[in-house]
């Protein structure tokens, strides 16, 4: 009974005493009705005042007969719950207390994770890309192994996987070379760290030294044969540097076969130590595909681990580290999954529970066709092909004629990025950097040593990462601002004259002497000397804040790593006034991407309303009935409006559509059998300039956005043979044999 129930019931008994004592004062006093002072009415207030009090007690008593049950409830309560403690106790110390007595003794608990299934990667129309595959791992657990046990339990396993010639892991960074203990090349950074406070503690020790330092370590010294010493330490080596204990299991081999399974599973039956364990193995569908995009898995290493512990990683994960596989890791990982073992005293297994379920990872639908990437793929490597082409026997015909310039006229072309995003939200539908490579041999060693000393850099991803002076190609952005700001008309007319030298110390030089043009003329032409002039008149500034809000030198949204850019003057470290004409046409310190290039021309297209740029359609769970994110391509997410007017967005429009009606583009790209507008790009560079085209398509209800850039391509009708191509592709349905059959260019 609490103490406010207690509080209660005193004074109930208090008031009790009150009435009781009132009554009987009452019956015992003498009559007073012939007093000379009595008062009838104080007589009259008296026996009521009686009558109240004895009304009071009535109720006090019918309240104590409602209580009653209430008590024999309680009572009642408190009997069973008695009753139920007993049962329990009798079921603790009788039917099961010898369980419980080992339990007692245990000594610790011990938590062990298990990684869940890593997530898949799909393209757009659903077909695999990086997907999951059932391989087997030799693991060594802890928990179920006594000190002295550890080294016969490896030397038996190295046994079995030579019986097998099979290969199991090995990273100690020293070989035996005809009977002579060497250093690996490249293992300066392991023999330090063997070396260091943490392990050895000694310096400039040969191979030798460290063989029998370690195998001091270990515990191995009595073994006799050098090669099996090394095998021993190397094992106990990566043991240590994986963090092998109770609650970290060690895997000796990954990926075996089932006749390694078999074998391993028969000698190591009555050692719960050693185990099969089913794993997924990585799996990469078409890897020239989108090998920069795709990315790979691979073990954790020491400095992400210590990043991601505290995320519940250990040092036997694999982790995403470059593309997809490292930008959506969060979803593709999964939920590790964990079970807690209890050994007593004497090292024996009391108990094992499961207490958390692994889960696996999220599946991925990228943005990608695979149709048009591989259009993309071959037209831009066969572009990039040409044009060096074109370039050899140009720099040949030049040497014959002896001309002035006999160098820089596309040699050096060697590679190149285009791009294609989605209208309706900017999502990427083809992104392809040359040259590629394939990336399901990317763990091969000679194939990733030919890739890593390649000087075409072929991992470098050019689409999102490469950053390249556009050339003409910025004058739309010059255009829009100068528009906005009132600086200028569709109709304001300046002449050229071939040599804008305003600054005399950023002369710009046109091609041509175009004379007086309007606006719409020098885009169709790419006057240098008409966007000079009115880059000064804009301002460094202003130009660059409306090169912001259209997507140059500022991140797209990309899920994937993408290069920011370089804008001129807001990026610059230094400035002149002079500098901001050569910004106005492209040059100066103007640095974008592809992918941002894509993303600017689309901004356009869309009317000065800028989306984000993504690869992502959608996220649904492992098993692909719940959607987890969708990038819905009819709800775009909008990052930036330019404020550029629609009608000085139109009066930008018409300026590019001209470019392929009766400019630059008219003889190339001009051809091609549809209204579309764009813009061409040349810049200068330490060798041959480099080409862009910019273009949307059609004109009046635009879908989709094409950026390509080649490096030191010198001309820019390579740079538009491959848009040409990617429009074929999305428009024609053009599969790659049709595109090898009729490409543009050809």
């Amino acid at each position: 009974m609490d103490s406010s129930k207690k509080n209660r019931k005193k004074q109930l008994k208090k008031q009790d005493r009150i009435v009781d004592n009132l009554v009987s004062r009452a019956k015992s006093a003498p009559s007073v009705e012939n007093d000379p002072t009595y008062d009838k009415i104080s007589a009259i207030n008296s026996r009521s005042t009686l009558n109240e009090m004895n009304n009071a007690k009535k109720k006090k008593s019918r309240k104590r007969e409602h209580i009653a049950p209430r008590a024999l409830i309680c009572l009642v309560l408190v009997v069973v719950i008695f009753a139920l403690f007993a049962v329990r106790l009798f079921d603790w110390q009788i039917v099961h207390g010898e369980d419980y007595k080992k339990l007692s003794l245990a000594s610790t608990s011990y938590n062990v994770t298990s990684q869940g299934t890593r997530g898949e990667i799909l393209d757009v129309k659903g077909n695999p890309l990086a997907v999951n595959e059932t391989s087997y791992q030799v693991v060594v657990n802890r928990i179920y192994l006594r000190d002295n046990e550890i080294n016969d339990v490896i030397v038996k396993l190295i046994g079995i996987m030579d019986q097998c010639g099979a290969a199991y892991i090995d990273e100690l960074p020293i070989s035996l070379t005809n009977g002579e203990y060497l250093f690996d090349e490249g293992s300066a950074g392991d023999v330090e760290y063997i070396e260091s406070e943490a392990m050895l503690n000694k310096e400039g020790l040969s191979a030798a030294e460290i063989i029998k330092g370690l195998a001091e370590r270990y515990q191995v010294e009595n073994i006799s044969d050098p090669a099996l010493l090394r095998a021993v330490v190397s094992v106990r080596y990566n043991m240590e540097k994986r963090g092998f204990s109770y609650e970290q299991v060690y895997v000796f081999a990954d990926k075996v076969d089932s006749n390694v399974v078999a074998v391993v599973s028969e000698s190591t039956q009555t050692n719960p130590a050693v185990e099969i364990r089913t794993t997924n193995k990585r799996i990469i569908k078409n890897g020239t595909l989108i090998p920069h995009i795709l990315g790979v898995v691979g073990s954790i290493n020491e400095e992400e681990y210590e990043e991601l512990k505290d995320k519940g990683y250990q040092l036997n994960d694999t982790i995403g580290k470059f593309g997809v596989e490292a930008g959506l890791e969060s979803y593709l990982r999964g939920e590790a999954g964990e079970k807690t073992i209890t050994k007593d005293a004497d090292g024996n297994i009391v108990s094992e529970k499961e207490t958390v379920k692994a889960k696996p990872g999220d599946t991925v639908y990228l943005t990608i066709n695979p149709d048009i990437q591989e259009v993309t793929n071959y037209s831009l490597a066969e572009n990039v092909k040409a044009a060096k082409a074109a370039g050899e026997q140009e720099v040949k015909a030049a040497k014959a004629a002896k001309a002035k310039q006999q160098s820089n006229l596309g040699e050096d072309c060697i590679a190149g990025a285009a791009v294609m995003l989605d209208l309706r939200d900017f999502s990427v539908i083809a992104a392809s950097s040359y040259p590629g490579y394939d990336i399901s041999k990317y763990y091969d060693p000679d194939y990733s040593a030919y890739l890593f000393n390649n000087k075409t850099s072929p991992m470098f991803d050019r689409a999102f990462n490469g950053a390249f002076a556009p050339g003409s190609s910025y004058k739309p952005c010059t255009a829009a601002a100068a528009l906005q700001e009132g600086l200028i008309t569709e109709d304001t007319e300046i002449n050229c004259t071939g040599v804008y030298d305003y600054y005399k110390d950023d002369v710009v030089r046109c091609m041509h002497v175009h004379g007086t043009v309007n606006m719409i003329d020098a885009m169709a032409g790419s006057c240098n000397y008409y966007f000079a002039e009115v880059g000064r008149r804009i301002g460094i500034t202003t130009m660059y804040l409306y090169a912001e809000k259209l997507g140059l030198g500022v991140k797209t949204g990309l899920e994937v790593s993408e290069n920011t850019g370089f804008l001129a003057g807001r990026d610059s470290t230094t400035w002149y006034e002079g500098n901001t004409v050569q910004a106005a046409i492209g040059q100066s310190d103007n640095t974008f991407t592809p992918v941002q290039l894509a993303t600017y021309v689309a901004t356009i297209a869309n009317n000065g309303v800028r989306y984000k740029t993504h690869l992502v359609r959608k996220i649904v769970n492992y098993e692909r009935n719940k959607t987890v994110l969708f990038n819905n391509p009819e709800k775009p997410t909008v990052v930036a409006t330019t404020g550029i007017s629609k009608e000085n967005i139109d009066k930008v429009k018409r300026s590019m559509r001209e470019v392929l009606k009766s400019g630059t583009a008219e003889d190339t790209a001009g051809k091609y059998p549809m209204e579309y507008a764009g813009k061409t790009g040349t810049a200068e560079n330490a060798g041959s300039d480099h080409v862009t085209f910019i273009c949307f398509a059609p004109y009046d209800k635009p879908k989709v956005a094409i950026a390509v850039i080649l490096e030191h391509g010198a001309k820019s009708r390579y740079a538009q043979y491959t848009a040409m191509d990617m429009m074929d592709a999305y428009f024609n349905g053009k599969k790659l044999a049709d595109v090898k059959k009729s490409r543009w260019g050809k």
